[in-house]
């Protein structure tokens, strides 16, 4: 059990985790059973239109357990870090008005970082410098833009996975603009602040980590295969007929799209694009695990894949002192 001191504030349950662990499921069991609402933390199910792939809850399920920031935005506009820590915000000021527990679920681990350490003060996008760094991806290859990267922020690039184009833009684009890395902005930050005090809540976070890696990255595989056996093919197809969407949009660059629709372009065949799915979703997971080793003051569940991983999570949070006076 976590000993981190408490203070003043209501608690807010984050339950984190690698993709296919099971958040989904504790958090629909203790939306059922508990005081909790919940919020969604993930970057792909804020975009509407991106259903399946996304492994979004069906409509029966958020019937059940509502979500909030599922759906917010049209897979045309970027949602980024700070959107999210500005919606979660509001979000949880509006379920604690209620005498109830925010519970953000999900498995973007960035989103929960800028939530609970807050965002550096960072330049606005600038047009000029981001055409140009496209551009030098577009010529030699999101590795040349890491490269560069790595020359004027090699902390950040030994952070930011070369084929993470929304991240490595951001990075280099700042130091562009600004003449200084984002590590050091970063640093000014955490050396000016710490702790966010604009936070509504305690946050209480809680990881489920599966003990068995392999059991893990089969049950991937097979979640991809029932994906396009329930029509994510189609799902990108309808997408693609936009005009106002195209490969470079963070909405598009999500896990299994880029895939599929690198497929529908010509580039990949069926097994390869399948194959190239799966073994993002694991490197996603593996990324996942990675942030869970170096995450500060957060209880651990080990898990097996199953249902009981969901009651575990259920009980743990039962026993826990700040959570149980409000069951």
């Amino acid at each position: 059990m976590n000993t981190t001191p408490t203070t003043a504030l209501p608690p807010a349950v984050c339950l984190m985790g690698p993709t296919a662990c099971g958040k989904t499921r504790a958090a629909v069991l203790l939306a059922e059973s508990g005081p909790f609402d919940i919020i969604s933390v993930d970057s792909a199910l804020v975009y509407r239109g991106l259903d399946i792939g996304s492994g979004k809850p069906d409509a029966a399920t958020l019937a059940r357990a509502p979500h909030r920031l599922i759906d917010i935005r049209d897979p045309a506009q970027p949602y980024s870090a700070a959107d999210f820590r500005a919606d979660a915000i509001r979000e949880m000021h509006s379920i604690v008005a209620c005498g109830r527990i925010p519970l953000l679920v999900g498995g973007t681990m960035l989103y929960f970082k800028a939530l609970r350490d807050g965002l550096a003060a960072l330049p606005s996008a600038t047009p000029a410098i981001r055409e140009r760094i496209v551009a030098l991806a577009q010529r030699e290859g999101w590795a040349a833009v890491h490269a560069r990267l790595q020359q004027v922020d090699p902390v950040a690039a030994a952070r930011i996975h070369p084929n993470d184009p929304q991240r490595l833009q951001r990075a280099l684009e700042v130091h562009e603009a600004t003449g200084i890395s984002l590590t050091a902005l970063h640093q000014a930050q955490a050396q000016a602040g710490g702790r966010m005090s604009d936070l509504p809540c305690e946050l209480l976070f809680v990881a489920m980590l599966p003990h068995d890696r392999a059991a893990l990255h089969q049950l991937i595989a097979e979640r991809f295969h029932a994906m396009l056996a329930a029509g994510l093919v189609d799902e990108v197809s309808a997408l693609k007929q936009r005009t106002d969407l195209h490969a470079s949009l963070p909405s598009i660059r999500s896990v299994g799209y880029r895939q599929v629709w690198s497929y529908l372009d010509g580039e990949d065949d069926y097994a390869t694009m399948t194959a190239k799915a799966i073994a993002a979703t694991r490197q996603l997971a593996k990324r996942q695990f990675t942030w869970l080793r170096s995450w500060r003051d957060h209880d651990a569940i080990n898990c097996s894949l199953a249902f009981e991983d969901a009651i575990n999570v259920k009980n743990h949070l039962k026993n826990h002192s700040r959570v149980a006076m409000y069951w």
